[in-house]
Order: C-alpha cells, then sequence, then structure tokens
C-alpha cells in the first residue's frame, strides 16, 4: 500500500521577491529537477526530484509571497509516495529535497 509522505518549510529571506522569483528557476535548472507547472503571477512553482533506486521523485510545491520590499516568504511543501518496504529505505527524504532547494537558493542569492 503507498502513501505520501509530506513535509513541510517557511523561510524568510532577505531579498526581494523578484531576485528570489529569479534565482528559483535557475536553482530548480541547476539542481536538474523537472517543472511541472510555473505561475509567475502567484509565484507558485511545482517541481518534481529525480527517481531514485528504491523511491519515486518526490513532488515539491514552491510559494512565495513578499513580506516587505526587501524581504520575501518561502514555503516548500514535498510530498514523497512510499510503500510499505520502501519506507524502510526512506531516510526522511522529503525533508532532505526541501534541504537541498533551500540551501541552494541561498548559495544562488550569495552569488
Amino acid at each position: 500500500m503507498a502513501y505520501l509522505r509530506k513535509e513541510k518549510e517557511t523561510v524568510e529571506i532577505g531579498h526581494s521577491l523578484n531576485k528570489v522569483w529569479a534565482a528559483t528557476s535557475k536553482v530548480l535548472k541547476d539542481l536538474d529537477w523537472t517543472v511541472e507547472q510555473i505561475d509567475d503571477a502567484k509565484h507558485h512553482v511545482r517541481a518534481k526530484t529525480k527517481t531514485r533506486f528504491m523511491s519515486w521523485g518526490s513532488a515539491l510545491l514552491i510559494d512565495m509571497t513578499s513580506v516587505d520590499k526587501n524581504t520575501t516568504r518561502v514555503s516548500v511543501v514535498a510530498e514523497t509516495p512510499v510503500t510499505t518496504i520502501s519506507s524502510m529505505v526512506d531516510f526522511g527524504r522529503a525533508r532532505q529535497h526541501i534541504n537541498v532547494f533551500l540551501a541552494a537558493l541561498a548559495k544562488q542569492l550569495a552569488s
């Protein structure tokens, strides 16, 4: 039987919404994750990570909102399907994918 493991992280980044939004596209391309849906007006992205041995890829839902002119709130939700068997080797992949995305985004914004 399959079910979803879901993780969520919300962070505030000290850059403008436009700068963070532009960096997001570069990050997803660098990570070689598939962009399934993108809404520039709502600052929403649905991306998919690569499938690995004994596990499916995670779906990431990324939403951004402006807190003020120099602060952006980024919300990332990762959902990874697992089965009873694959859950034994899934060592927090959803959380790992969120952390990888946020670290890559921070690195892109710092450059």
